[in-house]
């Protein structure tokens, strides 16, 4: 085993490459104070044929507490600084590359191995009704022969269902640290089902709401459809994590027990993932539709403003024309009211019969041409 380098060490080559985009979303660093590994310990136990048998005080008092191979400690973490984690990772011996890893965080999740232990991350989520949005935490694991520490960066997963589940049956807890290590996995994915239901709550929802024309509903499509890739971030590689382990049954010995728990494990993390996989497709489908009915709507607004305009227009011939009619005998009449002796047809007898005539005429020349043309 590599002598541990100081964590302090490690931390630019992780941290350097963050862009100011990235460090938004970087754990937020809490300053590394001299105090025990103890204080972030959360539960604590020595267990020994599947029975508790010590809750010690000490990380290095667990380790003491191990009568022989048969017995295991389990201890849990939550968000260590970088000084208490290095302490737990030099009393259990663990490996530089994954102590890196979990004091960093915010990692895809992913499975390696270090010599006899495994070193796994998880990103469990929860549902929150209030927001309609999806909450994701990260799981460190670290499986040992005869340990299993697990450093939380966020209230969840809450373990303390898991170790209760463990505890009330020791056949499952004496086949060891695996044992604990599936456990955790089957909590959290099974923590994915009320997320995958409350996802397509959201998705009836903005169904709904695209087919009856909501304001804002586009919005709501986006920020879903990132709430999905998001879960599917944290849901798709537990496949890969989960043919590996099944890789290693024959070559580790794993027990038959376990290996059924693994397939039940390795079922429900794929029928989340291609519930992930189906709300994503969904959701551009819906979005598809909403742009859709969105254009349709917007077609619809311009043939009414066309056809409001045609109408208009229509209107503005038919009192154009009338005007134009009625113009005619006004101009004619004009002309004769002038006020002169030598005007042409002044003292004939037929001039005013003439003039209401060729108004007439005048008149119902504009009408025939303005009703052929369909203006009136």
């Amino acid at each position: 085993m590599p002598q541990l380098r100081p964590i302090r060490s490690l931390l630019p080559s992780r941290s350097a490459g963050l862009s100011d985009a990235d460090a938004g979303h970087a754990v937020t660093r809490r300053p590394v104070e001299p105090t025990p590994a103890e204080e972030t310990v959360v539960n604590s136990a020595v267990y020994r044929d599947g029975r508790k048998t010590a809750t010690p005080a000490t990380l290095s008092e667990a380790l003491a507490s191990l009568p022989d191979a048969s017995s295991m400690a389990w201890i849990g973490m939550y968000r260590p600084n970088d000084a208490q984690l290095y302490a737990a990772a030099k009393q259990f011996d663990l490996h530089e590359l994954a102590v890196e890893d979990a004091i960093v965080a915010h990692q895809r999740p992913k499975l390696e191995r270090y010599g006899k232990t495994l070193f796994v991350v998880l990103r469990a989520a929860r549902y929150c009704d209030e927001t309609e949005r999806v909450e994701f935490g990260e799981l460190h694991v670290f499986c040992g022969p005869t340990f299993v520490l697990t450093v939380r960066h966020s209230e969840s997963p809450d373990l303390s269902a898991v170790r209760r589940r463990m505890e009330s049956n020791p056949d499952l807890l004496r086949l060891g640290p695996e044992a604990v290590l599936y456990a955790i996995l089957d909590a959290v994915v099974d923590g994915y089902a009320p997320v995958v239901a409350g996802l397509q709550n959201d998705i009836d929802e903005i169904e709904t709401e695209v087919f009856s024309g909501a304001p804002g509903v586009s919005r709501r499509i986006y920020e879903l459809t990132r709430e999905v890739i998001e879960f599917q971030r944290a849901t798709r590689p537990l496949l890969g994590m989960l043919r590996g382990l099944s890789a290693g049954f024959e070559k580790y010995n794993t027990d038959g027990e376990l290996q059924r728990y693994l397939r039940d494990v390795t079922d429900h993390a794929t029928v989340v993932v291609e519930r992930a996989d189906g709300f994503r497709q969904l959701l551009g489908n819906i979005l598809t539709v909403n742009a859709t009915l969105v254009s349709q709507e917007q077609n619809e607004e311009m043939r009414n403003l066309t056809q409001a305009s045609y109408a208009q227009n229509e209107e503005i011939k038919k009192v154009s024309a009338w005007a134009a009619i009625l113009f005619a005998p006004t101009l004619i009449g004009t002309v004769y009211g002038m006020n002169f002796d030598h005007m042409p047809e002044l003292h004939w007898v037929g001039g005013y019969p003439f003039a209401l005539s060729l108004m007439m005429l005048t008149c119902a020349g504009l009408y025939t041409i303005f009703k052929r043309r369909g203006w009136l």
